[in-house]
């Protein structure tokens, strides 16, 4: 006799169905797992003989094997402990096959057989609907996340017993039906109101918003960096279905989705710390997971101490801010990682961080102001649209009442220009582009179009400035933009040389 239950394993950032088969022979008793399993799964055959045994039901006491395929497909996690027990439950004869027909089965098991989170359930559920499956069984806290894919019905499990009682009709579990409760934030952003002086630097963030343009900022300490970082998501657009169900896979595959959020409504903010690995930013280890730049998709990694991090952590994103994907490779294969994500960077101009202030005098030696500034490789200052000075703040400033312009605001204007961006964009049917700073060559050849004047600006800023080819289309770019927050269909010359303004000021930059 053969029992067979469908699961699902994870792979990358998608789905992949597996096959779970449970079979028993005569010999000394026991449970072999096959299949490509890693150590947590061969540790289900513990906690699965222990919960079927606490859920009132009977082991066999038979040589089991259970296989899991495809076997070329690594299986990691607990997530098949429920499967296997369902599988076994049906080999005793408890339950007949066509109790599980069309059905996909995720969960960890507990020795009392309480049904536990499962991570990455959201790209199993997308998997399930597009084999055809037409219900899962999940874990209870795992349901509404679940939910999010449509054309599935979910039940959610509590207990081994309650899976046992619902699949023999005698007591039903009600399928799973979202509540409609507003997702708690990820992040509460600083409000732009709160923060005095620095109106150019504001200035500088509402058009890297708008555009979703790359920014570094220099400044002594205190002068309030971090602070304008941190107030940023507050001003961001507003994510689309689409862009929410792209980030909320990364999180549930990562298993960092926050409890009572199973959509991520808002752009996510991810600032590591300066001592994170090179794999620990970008992704990694022996079966490779997101790292913090896929975890910034579609929204702001704010690396502070800039030229602290490591040099490999800092060039290993260079190709991923072109391509907007990074691609681990390993023995067993490739895997391919969303990582679209706005780079928001902070640093002090030298290691003592008073060089050029008027505030306090820099202790560095010339030589040592320069080779800490040249921590940052010219290649990825060339992938920063804006480069922007944060100077210290006036005590008439600091100490006054009056309040700046509130984010609920610049965030209007933002929208605007995105939605904006959205139209031209929909038109060219060019899918992949969502903002201007998405915009390849033909997209930029195409809506950055200059008049004459214009032309002359630009010719005169590549020559005395030794522009590459890269800030030549990165000007442009952020020229798009500053046209659209002020309702321009033309690029004009006032715009083309806001954009300029914005490179580096200094050689060493």
């Amino acid at each position: 006799m053969l029992s067979r239950i469908y699961s699902c394993a994870v792979v990358g950032l998608d789905g992949v169905i597996v096959e779970v088969e449970v079979d028993y022979s005569n010999g000394q008793p026991g449970v072999t797992i096959v299949g490509l399993p890693d150590v947590a799964v061969q540790e289900s055959r513990e906690r699965v003989q222990t919960a079927i045994k606490n859920a009132g039901l009977h082991f066999p006491r038979h040589r089991i094997v259970v296989n899991l395929a495809p076997a070329t497909v690594r299986k990691e996690g607990p997530a098949y402990d429920l499967p296997i027990a369902l599988g076994v439950i049906l080999l005793s004869g408890h339950l007949p096959q066509e109790s599980v027909q069309d059905t996909i089965v995720v969960g960890e098991l507990s020795l009392d057989g309480i049904v536990r989170h499962a991570r990455g359930v959201l790209p199993m559920a997308a998997a399930a609907r597009e084999n055809g499956f037409k219900r899962m069984f999940v874990p209870e806290s795992d349901a509404a996340e679940a939910s999010l894919i449509p054309d599935l019905e979910i039940i959610p499990v509590k207990t081994l017993a309650d899976l046992y009682r619902h699949l023999a009709g005698r007591q039903l579990i009600e399928p799973y039906q979202p509540s409609g409760e507003a997702p708690l934030p990820l992040f509460v952003p600083t409000d732009f109101a709160e923060i005095k002086g620095q109106e150019h630097v504001k200035r500088a963030l509402e058009v890297a918003a708008a555009g979703g343009h790359n920014v570094l900022m220099v400044g002594s300490p205190g002068a309030g960096k971090t602070l304008l970082a941190r107030a940023l998501p507050g001003i961001l657009p507003e994510m689309s279905i689409e862009e929410s169900l792209e980030v909320t896979k990364i999180y549930s595959v990562a298993d960092a989705l926050p409890p009572g959020t199973p959509l991520i409504r808002q752009r996510p903010f991810r600032s590591p710390h300066h001592t994170i690995s090179h794999a620990g930013l970008v992704g990694g280890g022996n079966i490779p997971h997101p790292g913090e730049i896929s975890l910034a998709h579609r929204g702001v990694l704010f690396l502070d101490e800039f030229p602290e991090f490591s040099s490999r952590a800092i060039e290993v994103m260079r190709q991923p801010m072109e391509d907007k994907v990074v691609t681990i490779s390993r023995a067993q294969g490739s895997l391919t990682f969303s990582a679209n994500f706005q780079l928001i960077a902070a640093m002090n101009p030298c290691p003592c961080g008073y060089f050029g202030s008027n505030q306090k005098p820099c202790t560095c030696a010339p030589s040592t102001v320069t080779k800490y500034q040249k921590r940052i490789s010219g290649p990825m200052l060339d992938r920063i649209d804006i480069h922007i000075e944060v100077p210290h703040v006036d005590y008439e400033k600091l100490s006054s009442d009056r309040l700046g312009e509130p984010s609920a605001v610049i965030r209007a204007r933002v929208q605007s220009a995105r939605d904006l961006q959205t139209q031209r964009f929909l038109n060219n049917r060019a899918s992949q582009v969502v903002c201007n700073a998405d915009m390849r060559v033909a997209e930029v050849r195409q809506f950055c179009k200059l008049d004459e004047a214009g032309d002359r600006l630009v010719r005169a800023a590549m020559s005395q400035l030794n522009l590459s080819a890269r800030s030549y289309h990165r000007i442009l770019k952020l020229a798009r933009t500053i046209a659209d927050l002020a309702g321009s269909e033309n690029i004009q010359v006032a715009h083309l040389a806001e954009a300029l303004q914005y490179r580096p000021k200094v050689t060493n930059f």
